[in-house]
């Protein structure tokens, strides 16, 4: 069986003391690939360090978180743009729009999410949303921007079947996450109508461990225990699951960036 981790930030302190038994386990559940998001500048050291550690297996993207979009969002986006024009990113992420902490920078979460949108088009690479307490929003958003070209991924889909409905309309992907194991979360049977070629798997490490390893520190492999929760959900053998989300993870982010 073989698993891609479409969104795992591998390069968080959390990691920094057991990385290699980290991927090691992974790759033992058939992991073969981590794809790394960006949050701001900051990270930015420590993300294309693991890149350079496991080339072509961990892959990086470039983008601004929008809990991190503040005062000082302006040169962090500028921060973002050389970097796009520097290298061949996998994709601009995570963006998005956050209303769960506090909405002071709502205005910036927007012009910032936008923004980078527009650069992903200019670039012809996906974008990676996250969607805290504001999917209906950012569907509106990607909606204002979808011309055919647009593509990406609703990391941390946690919505219901109407929204997972309207993300899988406009052509994008559900990233399903350890969510999807957690007993009155819903996110089953908001699936239930969703066709497997709209949904890539994603942990999230080290945030939102799936159930038996909930409130601890999750990695990437315990994707196992997504696919086979999904594929539950769906009725199919796990390795049919496996397959199809691994096909559609290599389709979001393109053939090209195998060798990366």
């Amino acid at each position: 069986m073989q698993l891609i981790d479409t969104h795992c930030h591998l390069y968080h302190k959390e990691f920094a003391k057991d990385i290699d038994e980290v991927i090691q386990r992974a790759e033992k559940e058939g992991v073969e690939k981590f794809y790394l998001p960006a949050i701001d500048s900051r990270c930015q050291e420590a993300l294309l360090g693991l890149e350079a550690r496991y080339p072509g297996r961990c892959i990086g993207m470039t983008g601004l978180h929008p809990c991190n979009v503040k005062d000082d969002h302006f040169t962090e986006l500028r921060f973002v743009e050389a970097e796009l024009g520097r290298r061949r990113w996998v994709a601009v992420g995570e963006i998005g729009l956050d209303f769960y902490w506090d909405r002071t920078f709502e205005k910036e979460q927007y012009g910032a999410f936008r923004r980078q949108i527009e650069w992903a088009l200019h670039y012809d690479i996906p974008i990676v949303i996250h969607s805290r307490e504001s999917m209906k929003e950012c569907i509106g958003v990607v909606r204002e921007f979808q011309n055919g070209r647009l593509r990406g991924v609703f990391h941390c889909f946690g919505g219901d079947a109407r929204a997972a409905g309207e993300i899988a309309e406009l052509g994008f992907y559900l990233g399903i996450g350890g969510v999807i194991t957690y007993k009155n979360s819903g996110l089953g049977e908001a699936l239930q109508g969703v066709p497997m070629e709209s949904l890539v798997l994603e942990t999230d490490s080290p945030y939102l461990a799936p159930a038996p390893y909930r409130g601890k520190r999750n990695e990437s492999s315990y994707l196992r225990y997504v696919v086979e929760r999904l594929a539950e959900v769906k009725g199919l053998p796990v390795e049919e699951v496996a397959a199809a989300t691994s096909e559609n993870a290599r389709r979001l982010f393109g053939e090209d960036m195998e060798g990366m």
